[in-house]
């Protein structure tokens, strides 16, 4: 077998992360899917080695993907975790995050405010952000 296989801890899930990254991030969802999956396939972990299983033979990686930098201020940063299973030559895609904004942002459209998208649930908290971020570039 050459190269490695790309898989999903839960599938319905990562599909709905990745389809609410295309929308409202595209430049991390096409560095994702041009650059970084590619390489993975080819056993070229990119990111930051988390945690290593010895027992499993397992190591679990975190890589932060190109975003906006309000966006990254406002909501957190937007990261892809996976797991490597060395011996059965599996990339397991875990998870994205910010979860929270991006499974909102799949189940429905998402407003913005000032060119950020905001959160339903959190509106207030997010506009404030966004308003205070704005005063401090200002000075």
């Amino acid at each position: 077998m050459k190269g490695y296989v790309l898989d999903y801890v839960n599938e319905n899930e990562f599909k709905k992360l990745e389809r609410a990254l295309k929308k409202y991030n595209m430049l991390a969802f096409k560095k994702l899917n041009f650059s970084y999956y590619p390489a993975l396939r080819n056993g070229e972990f990119v990111g930051e080695l988390i945690s290593t299983n010895k027992k499993n033979n397992t190591e679990k990686y975190e890589l932060k993907l190109p975003s906006d930098k309000m966006f990254s201020q406002v909501h957190g940063e937007v990261k892809l975790y996976y797991t490597v299973y060395l011996k059965e030559g599996t990339v397991m895609l875990d998870t994205i995050t910010p979860t929270d904004i991006l499974l909102e942002g799949h189940m429905s459209e998402l407003a913005t405010y000032k060119g950020i998208m905001i959160s339903k649930a959190n509106a207030s908290k997010d506009k404030f952000k966004i308003d205070l971020l704005n005063m401090l570039q200002e000075k």
